[in-house]
This record gives structure tokens, C-alpha cells and sequence, in this order.
């Protein structure tokens, strides 16, 4: 269900709390990308399917951690994940997309009419997370852009299937200067619920890549001299086999509008 919004301007939401920001989204004041917000908290990327494949989709979860760094479960049938906050699943992110048989049907901003009684969410640390952190440790990333959202891409290498779930894992990428390279391996290694280290740096063909600068999903980003590509796992990887086993329904959160919860993001330190 669209909802009409007068959105703030992103920098002046870089001072909002998790709570406000959340409080934003849910009447529809905020519609765009969480990168850079909420600064210390956990990020979550949403996945929600029929009760009757959640058992297969866990075990899908549980066998790729890097890609599907599980974080939170709800009850069948509860919007609510108490243990990320005060959060309605519903509706606190900014932008769903909606499946149908495994194709996009639809983007909304809340799925309040949609929820289904027997609907179990999964909720998966996102790498927008570690980015404040890095900052504090003085690794500047580059900013992509406001209103963009990483560039993520499909890869060769294969996930450990589960049930009717299984595909390739999906990659985003960010440009990191080379000098900074080992510093930004040892940091989001401390954040092994926001994906952790990187899976690769550098040439991006070794992990099936063909074209960096025309990614699946997300904006493109060019490198500039003195920086080399990082590439970190993905819950899109999630997103993505939800979509191919083509369930009667199911419901993501849209790539780059990622759910801020109350969890300091320090707290799940490795």
C-alpha cells in the first residue's frame, strides 16, 4: 500500500536515533536507503515466507552463514521480532518487494494488508552495519552516492542447498583504497552478524564477475586510482533462493532499505 511522503533530506537523518528513524518510516515520512543511518545499530534485511518452508529455509540459513548471517526469527503468524526491538516487520522498513511464483510483483511501503497468519520472518545483519564503525577506526569509505544503494552481483560460487533453496551467492561491492584493504579484513571480522570479512578483493572475474561496473542488483560505482574492489557476502544470497523456489508468496526488504533495530551493533562483536 503506497503511502504519500514528504521525506527529510538524508543528512539530516544521519542525527536521528534508531527509534526516530523508525518512527519516520512507519508513516511513510521516509521511504529511501538506511546506509550510513542510525549510526552504531544493527541493520536487518527481512525475508518472509509461508510457515510450511520456514523449516527448509533455516536449514538454508544454517548451512550459509556468511551469506545468511541470521540474527532474529519471528513466530508464525507475529509481525514481531522482540528480541531486535521495537519493531513491526510490517512496516518499519522502507521499501518491500512482493513475489509471486518467484517474480517481482511489486514494491510497497508497508505490507500490512498482505500479512499473512501463517507468514514466519527471518532477519539477517546487514553490512550497512559495520560502515560507522569502520569510520570511528578512520577508514573512510567513499560515499556511493545519497539515494544509492551498494552495487551487488551475482557470483560462480555455489550455496549448500536445503529443500527447494539453494542458487548462487550474491556479492556487494565497495571501492576501498588499498592502503586500508588489511584494516577493513581485521575490522568486519568482528562483525560476524553483519557478514564479517570480505570473501574477496580485487580482480572480480576469479568469483565469476564479468562486469563490474554493471552489477545485479544496486547502483554501479567506478573505482578511482588507489582504490581496489571489496567484495562481501550478501543476504540479497537469500532473496535470491527465496525467488527461484518460486513460492505462491513471499516478501523481502527492497536491496538497500534495510530495517534499523535497537541492537547495538557492538554487542555482536566475534
Amino acid at each position: 500500500m503506497a503511502r504519500q511522503t514528504i521525506s527529510p533530506v538524508y543528512e539530516d537523518l544521519r542525527r536521528f536515533d534508531a527509534n526516530r528513524l523508525r518512527r519516520l518510516v512507519r508513516t511513510g515520512a521516509y521511504e529511501g536507503h538506511t546506509g550510513g543511518l542510525a549510526r552504531g545499530k544493527l541493520q536487518v534485511n527481512v525475508v518472509i515466507l509461508p510457515r510450511a518452508f520456514a523449516s527448509d529455509f533455516h536449514r538454508f540459513c544454517v548451512r550459509n552463514p556468511k551469506a545468511c548471517s541470521l540474527v532474529g526469527l519471528s513466530r508464525a503468524g507475529s509481525p514481531l521480532i522482540p528480541a531486535l526491538g521495537d519493531i513491526d516487520i510490517r512496516t518499519d522498513a522502507p521499501q518491500y518487494n512482493v513475489y509471486r511464483f518467484g517474480e517481482l510483483t511489486g514494491q510497497r511501503t508497508d505490507i500490512i494488508d498482505l500479512w499473512q497468519d501463517d507468514f514466519a520472518a527471518f532477519a539477517f545483519g546487514s553490512s550497512l552495519t559495520v560502515e560507522a564503525a569502520l569510520a570511528e577506526k578512520g577508514v573512510k569509505l567513499r560515499r556511493i552516492g545519497c539515494g544509492k544503494a551498494l552495487p551487488k552481483f551475482r557470483t560462480r560460487i555455489e550455496t549448500c542447498r536445503a529443500g527447494p533453496f539453494g542458487g548462487q551467492m550474491i556479492v556487494s561491492m565497495r571501492p576501498v583504497k588499498f592502503c586500508d584493504v588489511d584494516k577493513v579484513r581485521a575490522l568486519t571480522a568482528r562483525f560476524p552478524h553483519a557478514h564479517g570479512s570480505p570473501i574477496h578483493v580485487g580482480e572480480p572475474s576469479i568469483i565469476g564477475i564479468s562486469d563490474a561496473t554493471a552489477p545485479d542488483w544496486g547502483d554501479a560505482v567506478e573505482l578511482v586510482d588507489g582504490e581496489v574492489p571489496v567484495f562481501w557476502a550478501s543476504s540479497v544470497t537469500a532473496q535470491d533462493v527465496l525467488a527461484r523456489a518460486k513460492l505462491a508468496i513471499s516478501v523481502t526488504v527492497s536491496p538497500g532499505h534495510m530495517l534499523v533495530t535497537d541492537v547495538d551493533a557492538r554487542a555482536l562483536h566475534g
